[in-house]
């Protein structure tokens, strides 16, 4: 018996019906993972890196200061290492430079320099004990940098709150600073003889002029809006004068007392050099009319120890009297 051949008809049937059957098979639905939240991956996050971070301990406060304290102590001893090696190196070198290679006689060199200031201490100098020198000198210069500062800061203050005083004045101020000090020093011990007024004035006006710059400036910088919410409320020009400007303009008086105390210093110098009695001026000049470097140099020194015995006294009265400015971060005052 003959084997019946499928017809194309049911060959097409049964392809159609196995398609369907495969095109709803690949029409189930896969299997959906389970979604992860933000929220729980940065708990599992957080987990895994406490349990894997080191534990630290907390500061106490005392421990902070502590801290602290060390690190300023640790700072201080460094910046004074720096400082007595930068002295020592220095004077090393002068030494042997002055006694291998140049001329002492015209040079000096420490060891020299030393034994001036040991015979000075010790045994006095040629017009008396050097306690007396250094006593005229100071007194000169203390009263007429009290002088001056009270006169610039009075000026300052009133000149820069006028403008028009401050534009019909301008002309003399500014031709009185210009003449060389050295030239009224002359005239001051011509006018005052060689006593101390002569050396007070001529302290009066490098300090005066110091400070009065600086104390317009301050005054002239003073916010409008404050001085004008105060005469709003009723302030007077004496109050406003007084409550306002005056302490707004402390910081720029201050700041130019530092710079004031070595003019005044200078000052007194100068117009003993020019023509006194006695005073550290006077020594300087007998030790260049004799050709003593040691003794001019032993001069310079005295002075520079009182210059920055004065310069740290009036770091102290700056600090007391802006104890109600905010703290500040240093910034190299200390130049």
């Amino acid at each position: 018996m003959s084997r019946k051949s499928a017809s194309p008809r049911n060959s097409a049937t049964s392809t159609r019906k196995s398609g369907k059957r495969c095109a709803i098979r690949s029409r189930r639905p896969a299997r959906r993972e389970r979604p992860v939240s933000l929220e729980t991956t940065a708990a599992d996050a957080i987990r895994e890196t406490a349990s894997t971070a080191p534990e630290f301990e907390v500061e106490t406060e005392e421990q902070i200061l502590a801290r602290v304290r060390a690190n300023a102590r640790r700072d201080k001893i460094r910046t004074w290492g720096l400082r007595t090696l930068i002295v020592v190196l220095w004077l090393g070198a002068w030494e042997l430079t002055a006694t291998y290679w140049i001329d002492p006689f015209f040079y000096s060199k420490p060891s020299l320099i030393w034994d001036r200031l040991v015979e000075w201490f010790s045994e006095g100098t040629q017009f008396g004990s050097i306690w007396l020198q250094l006593y005229t000198t100071v007194q000169e210069a203390v009263l007429g940098f009290a002088i001056g500062t009270v006169a610039g800061v009075v000026l300052g203050v009133l000149l820069g709150r006028s403008r028009y005083w401050a534009d019909v004045l301008a002309p003399f101020i500014k031709a009185l600073n210009a003449v060389p000090r050295i030239v009224l020093a002359s005239l001051f011990i011509i006018w005052f003889g060689l006593g101390l007024q002569s050396k007070v004035a001529t302290v009066v006006v490098l300090v005066f002029f110091a400070v009065f710059f600086n104390a317009f400036t301050g005054a002239r910088e003073v916010d409008g809006n404050v001085i004008d919410n105060a005469r709003i409320l009723g302030a007077t020009r004496r109050q406003v004068l007084g409550s306002i400007v005056l302490p707004s303009a402390t910081t720029w008086i201050l700041s130019s007392l530092h710079t004031a105390f070595g003019f005044a210093l200078i000052g007194a110098v100068v117009g003993e050099y020019a023509g006194a009695s006695k005073g550290l001026g006077l020594l300087i000049s007998n030790a260049q009319g004799t050709f003593d470097a040691a003794g001019i140099y032993a001069g310079m020194i005295i002075i520079t120890v009182v210059a920055l015995v004065a310069e740290w006294l009036i770091g102290v009265a700056e600090n007391r009297l802006l104890k109600w400015r905010p703290s500040q971060a240093s910034s190299g005052h200390g130049i």
